[in-house]
């Protein structure tokens, strides 16, 4: 795909970034000034790119939380049926 630059100051800068790098086109060297941006981010700005099963697993270890398959089945509609006194449902 062309990189096609139509500002004059973004193509002055493209130019020098190319002669710094000693990059063999301005494309080239936008690209690693890019890379250089993105690797150098902050951990918050950067995305997540680990499993979700590995990221809850961290935060489990975090907080001393058992693993995820050890803990008991919960039934979900007989605690909202205790929390709003509804006792007498038909099952």
């Amino acid at each position: 795909m062309p990189l096609t630059i139509r500002d004059e100051r973004v193509n002055q800068l493209a130019e020098q970034a190319r002669q710094i790098l000693n990059a063999p086109t301005k494309a080239d060297a936008i690209r690693q000034a890019l890379e250089k941006v993105v690797e150098t981010a902050p951990p918050s700005q950067q995305k997540e790119t680990r499993p979700l099963a590995e990221r809850l697993e961290k935060i489990r270890d975090k907080y001393n939380m058992p693993a995820y398959d050890t803990l008991e089945p919960f039934d979900d509609k007989a605690f909202l049926d205790e929390m709003w006194d509804d006792l007498d449902v038909h099952r």
